[in-house]
């Protein structure tokens, strides 16, 4: 029997692993897929030549993340790779901004929009100089991050205090024009927002926009060099080494309870897998409370808040293998590894309004990777693998377009989606079509089917608006990993401090249920020793019953 059984083998559920391992405990994984990895794969299922990553692809938080860097991951094989520039956003007058991981070469670029925009980035880059490390730290860290917390406070009084709170809490749209007079600047913090579901105008959005912006400007968005599996192998083989394991093909059904407590799970196929401490969960936060866990073992207010939970937006991905570079209007942007695709602002505005009202976006914003560019291991010379993907409603009330597309996303309408997307491509790419040798389309219930804390294609794990953050994560409480039943801990996306490949989550679950088993070890030895003071037990009970 291992003293831990963790339910999914994403990012989360791997961290979680590895550090219960560390800490001396048994461990078994179990996986639902076939192979392990969650959102953090990669295959040649576009074409043979070409390595294509099935969802995330570039991830800054886990170049900043001490959860991971203290697993030391580079013993286990994983590399790093960076595209000469971290990300451009070019427009069709030929303009492109541009984040580079050189700040004054960032600098410079906004200049060229409006002279001493690359003055104000600087400043914006100064102040996470003061505050960078505290702000990782806290983000990183169980909350209420007490030690961590306490120290960025101090730290963010000298950097501006209630002026700069204020500027985190703006929209992003509104601290854009506040900081910068070009449109350089502006889309650089827009575009980041958008990584998750938070529109221009949305209360917080410039706060993460920054954030993900200077994570660029100082982390860069590497990958893992031949894949995004790449990632998934290290951590995995690091768990086996450490004496874990990962069984995949196991489905989880059911979370057994006991007496109040978490005691095992039970799988589709009808096998019981017991555990001895603790039970942890990578998986969403509707999935554990509203399937894996009977309601009669859970509080009835979370039951009901749980009906108020809201998903991130749903995202339709398209993966190419591409016969040449994508030709770029503007040069600046065949550099970069990420590139935002949308003209301004406005259009910012204007999909993400469409996704409000339920409509499928006709010119949908695009995140496209050129992940070639940033790791020449994953096809041959000059070919590029990339991929884009967009946001879309969960429930669509409409199409924006003139397609008739319904939401159904049945092959005839996967197909008009992506050309959509192909068409906005070529708006800042000319000939770009001409350049596909294959493509794999992704619709959200094609996301769902390959990983199922995906649901609909959303891919954080719950929005990342400010009504779901912290205490409110993913539901009105403590923002911690512990669940109400005993020795059971929420360590998926879903939990504080939400989406991302970073694996705090994990982390934080682990920690909890580390901190757990070491309360109730104290507790237990104190009653031996009390027990001890008083004599053996079972001496008092025979002298009472008046036995010899």
């Amino acid at each position: 029997m291992p003293d831990a059984i963790v339910i999914g083998s994403g990012p989360n559920g791997l961290v979680a692993a590895n550090l219960l391992a560390d800490a001396g405990w048994s461990v078994l994984v179990l996986e639902a897929q076939d192979e392990p990895g969650g959102a953090v794969r990669s295959d040649r299922g576009v074409h043979p030549e070409y390595v294509n990553d099935l969802f995330s692809s570039f991830y800054p938080l886990a170049a900043a993340s001490p959860v991971l860097a203290g697993l030391k991951l580079h013993r286990d094989g994983l590399r790093w790779s960076h595209a000469p520039r971290v990300l451009a956003h070019p427009l069709l007058d030929g303009g492109c901004a541009v984040l580079a991981r050189d700040r004054t070469e960032t600098a410079a670029g906004l200049d060229r929009f409006a002279p001493g925009d690359g003055e104000a980035w600087l400043d914006l880059c100064h102040i996470w100089d003061r505050l960078g490390a505290g702000i990782v730290d806290a983000l990183f860290s169980p909350f209420p991050p007490v030690r961590a917390g306490t120290v960025l406070a101090a730290r963010f009084r000298g950097a501006g205090g209630l002026r700069l709170a204020r500027s985190l809490v703006l929209p992003v749209r509104r601290l854009g024009e506040e900081e910068f007079a070009g449109e350089g600047g502006r889309l650089l913090l827009a575009g980041n927002a958008l990584h998750a579901d938070l529109d221009p105008e949305a209360a917080g959005s410039g706060g993460f926009g920054w954030l993900m912006s200077m994570l660029g400007q100082f982390h860069g968005f590497p990958v893992p060099v031949g894949g995004a599996g790449a990632l998934t192998a290290a951590l995995v083989r690091r768990l086996r080494r450490c004496g874990g394991s990962v069984r995949c093909g196991q489905r989880v059904t059911e979370v057994v309870v006991r007496r109040g407590r978490a005691v095992g799970v039970r799988t589709a196929g009808g096998d019981g897998f017991p555990a001895r401490r603790a039970v942890l969960a990578d998986v969403s936060a509707p999935s554990l409370y509203g399937a894996l866990v009977a309601a009669e073992h859970l509080p009835g207010r979370l039951v009901d808040d749980l009906r108020r939970f809201q998903w991130d937006f749903a995202t339709f991905k398209v993966d190419w293998a591409l016969n040449g570079p994508v030709p770029w209007s503007s040069a600046a942007a065949a550099s970069a590894g990420t590139v935002h695709l949308a003209e301004g602002v406005d259009e910012l505005t204007r999909c993400a309004s469409q996704i409000a009202r339920g409509l499928i976006p006709d010119r949908p914003f695009l995140l496209f990777g050129q992940m070639t560019t940033a790791d020449g291991s994953r096809s041959p010379r000059d070919t590029e693998s990339a991929w884009a993907y967009t946001h879309v409603p969960h429930t669509v009330k409409g199409d924006a377009g003139a397609a008739g597309l319904t939401g159904g996303w049945d092959a005839a309408e996967r197909e008009r989606m992506a050309d959509r997307i192909e068409r906005q491509v070529e708006r800042y790419a000319p000939g770009f079509r001409s350049r596909i040798r294959a493509r794999r389309l992704l619709a959200p219930a094609t996301l769902q089917s390959a990983d199922a804390n995906l649901f609909g294609g959303a891919i954080n794990g719950g929005t990342a608006a400010m009504h779901q953050q912290l205490v409110f994560r993913p539901v009105p409480g403590t923002g911690r990993p512990e669940t109400p039943v005993k020795g059971l801990y929420l360590a998926s996306a879903s939990a504080h401090p939400g989406g991302g490949v970073h694996g705090a989550p994990g982390a934080n679950a682990a920690r909890a249920a580390l901190r757990s088993a070491r309360v109730t070890s104290t507790v237990l030895s104190a009653a031996q020793r009390l027990s001890a003071r008083r004599g053996r037990p079972g001496e008092t009970g025979r002298v009472r019953d008046g036995r010899p």
